[in-house]
């Protein structure tokens, strides 16, 4: 069971809160090189157009994650994600948690 699968019914949770239209996983949570000390890399979609309210989601969310976690965690927006050869090497790996 990997570590996104034991707090399933949290995430499911957490991303209704805070109106996340996508959540993903990527990088080391999901090879073998995974551990204890290592942060958890995920790409995040959240549904809120007003940007003042975003930004208090965006933390929210972050924080709330870290804390379920109990570890760092890189959040990366999906609408920031501009440079191509970053998003091809993310989406080509990639694990949809939530959306």
């Amino acid at each position: 069971m990997t570590l996104t699968e034991q707090h399933q019914e949290n995430l499911q949770q957490l991303c209704r809160q805070h109106h996340v239209r996508s959540l993903a996983a990527f990088g080391s949570v999901l090879r073998q090189d995974f551990k204890q000390s290592s942060d958890i890399d995920l790409i995040v979609d959240i549904d809120d157009a007003d940007p003042l309210s975003y930004a208090d989601t965006y933390f929210a969310l972050k924080f709330a994650l870290e804390q379920l976690f109990s570890r760092s965690i890189d959040l990366l927006e999906e609408k920031e994600l501009r440079n191509p050869c970053l998003r091809q090497r993310i989406n080509a790996t990639k694990v949809l948690i939530y959306g």
